[in-house]
């Protein structure tokens, strides 16, 4: 019985079927992450040169 358990312990630790899974949405949340962080930094300086833009293209 014990070593039907420790060969079933074994084999899962060896299976890596989900890990490509976990590791993409790893990925996608760093990314995510990173344009959260460059929106909040550069937020208010891209409204003010988008304003600025459209305020010289009415002229």
């Amino acid at each position: 019985m014990l070593t039907k358990l420790l060969a079933f312990v074994n084999a899962y630790k060896k299976d890596e079927e989900g890990a490509t899974a976990i590791e993409y949405g790893l990925i996608a949340a760093g990314i995510s992450l990173g344009i959260m962080a460059a929106v909040y930094a550069f937020g208010d300086d891209l409204e003010t040169l988008f304003g600025d833009l459209s305020d010289a293209l009415d002229q």
